[in-house]
């Protein structure tokens, strides 16, 4: 059943499922970082951060303490997912070999326009933060970092894949959280393995696209792992 719903804020009516609007106000609030990985909270907090009802909060708890996003710990309340080593070599092994298939399939599919679009997009972007920063560019960056995977991983049109990686986005959005973001010394080598990876699909080499965006998940786990 679908009702109509307004998010938090916005007072504009959206009409999709109960289960589905608080799903993404949960995943919204750990983007933002209302919500912090390890942090304990009680479902009244839940239900006023979320602006849900306790019913609503009832029935997304299962979804998401089975997908890994929180613990509800009798006595004690709700724990947002702690970040350890194992969930970091877990998620990033997911990431791996969705990315991978995504990349590969855009090698076959991906249009050299849409292609050259993101490398402007990057390299504007690397130019900014080299030569003069604004106060939002990390923001406006992580923008773009976020639009590039995805756009990567929904060329593939494989609905399930889809899914799976936006659940597994989730996760990594926590280990960013808890452990990096981009700065003056993330950003650049990061968005370097990105040039490097639209460059390989540019070649339509698929081993040279594979390798590039092992190398570069590799990188991005490693500095999650030194933290």
């Amino acid at each position: 059943m679908s009702v109509r719903t307004a998010p938090p804020g916005t007072g504009q009516p959206d009409l999709r499922s109960v289960k589905q609007v608080a799903y993404e106000r949960f995943r919204e609030a750990l983007f933002d970082g209302r919500l912090r990985p390890g942090q304990f909270v009680s479902q009244r907090e839940l239900v006023a951060l979320l602006g849900l009802s306790i019913g609503a909060l009832r029935e997304l708890l299962p979804r998401l303490q089975y997908e890994g996003l929180l613990v509800v710990m009798p006595q004690r309340g709700i724990q947002i997912t702690q970040i350890d080593l194992s969930i970091i070599r877990q998620a990033f092994q997911v990431r791996m070999a969705l990315e991978r298939e995504a990349v590969l399939t855009a090698v076959r599919r991906m249009p050299d326009a849409i292609l050259d679009e993101q490398a402007r997009l990057h390299q504007s972007i690397l130019d900014e933060v080299r030569n003069a920063p604004s106060p939002d560019v990390f923001d406006r960056g992580q923008k773009v970092d976020d639009g590039f995977h995805n756009l990567l991983v929904d060329s593939t049109q494989n609905d399930l894949l889809i899914q799976a990686y936006a659940v597994n986005a989730i996760r990594m959005r926590l280990i960013k959280l808890d452990r990096i973001s981009l700065s003056e010394q993330v950003l650049p080598p990061a968005f370097a393995d990105h040039l490097a990876i639209i460059d390989a699909i540019k070649s339509r080499d698929p081993h040279a696209a594979g390798d590039a965006i092992d190398r570069h998940i590799m990188h991005a786990r490693e500095r999650a792992i030194e933290f």
